[in-house]
Parts: structure tokens; sequence; C-alpha cells
């Protein structure tokens, strides 16, 4: 892995995993809307974002979460981050899988074992339209700044 890639991947885990840790009172729970999440768009413009997102997500759960956020929430970030990058050619489609799989594991998980205040369906739907928020209303909106940052060659 070149220099320039190892950086822009531990530079993703930090800003991830600050924002995360920045912004806990609303980036854990049944209700909840991590805007580190909006990153999760990061894998349309490079693959180096996946492990990225990853680390980040894990160390922002060793500090905050529960076993499950560590193991399953972290796994559920890599998986969308990978499906994310996969299907990129297509941005609303691509940005479903942070959606949708954080929705039904992070939100069942939730909803199964730490919070017992709401039924699991409505963890999932919880956690899914904070999931929303972030990747549609923050990320998206970031992904076309971005775009237009490298078409004037702002950034690499």
């Amino acid at each position: 892995m070149k220099l320039r890639q190892l950086t822009y991947g531990a530079s993703i885990a930090a800003v991830y995993a600050v924002l995360t840790l920045v912004l806990a009172p609303i980036s854990m729970g049944a209700v909840q809307c991590r805007i580190s999440e909006a990153l999760t768009i990061l894998p349309l413009f490079t693959p180096v974002a996946i492990p990225g997102l990853f680390i980040g997500c894990l160390l922002a759960n060793v500090f905050l979460g529960s076993i499950y956020d560590i193991i399953f929430g972290s796994l559920t970030t890599l998986a969308a981050a990978y499906l994310t990058y996969r299907f990129r050619r297509n941005t609303y489609i691509a940005l479903l899988f942070p959606v949708i799989l954080n929705a039904v594991v992070v939100g069942g998980y939730i909803g199964l074992f730490l919070d017992n205040s709401m039924a699991e369906w409505l963890c999932m739907v919880m956690v899914g339209l904070g999931q929303a928020v972030a990747c549609y209303g923050i990320g998206l909106p970031l992904s076309r700044v971005l775009e237009n940052l490298m078409k004037r060659g702002k950034i690499k």
C-alpha cells in the first residue's frame, strides 16, 4: 500500500472516530444519528475508505459501545463500505447499503439486547432513519462537493 493511501485511510479512520466520540450523545442508542456515517460516501471515490471506515468505527465503538457494537456494528460498517464501493456507479443505490445494513443489524441487536424500552422493529426503524439522515442528508451533499473539487483538480 502506498504511503498516500495509508494516510488517506488513517485520516478517514481518525475523522470517523473523532466525530463519533465528540457527538457521542447522538451517536449511540436506539435513537441515533451518527453524523460520522456521512463518511460512508467515501467508498464512492476510493477503496481506501473501506478499511478507514471500519477502523474508525471499531475505535469509536471500543470507547463508546458494547461488545455488540464493537463486533457487529464495526463489521456492519465494513460490509456497508464494501458494498457502497461495489455499487459506486449509482450513488443512490450505493448509499442504501449503509442505511439498510445498519438499520437491520444495529437496530436489531439494540432492540434485542441493549434497549428494552422499545420494540426491536422500532429500533430498526429509528436507526435506519438516523442513518438515512447521515447518508443522504449529509453524505450525499458532501459527495457532490467532493465531486466538484475533484473536477476542478483541487483534490485527488
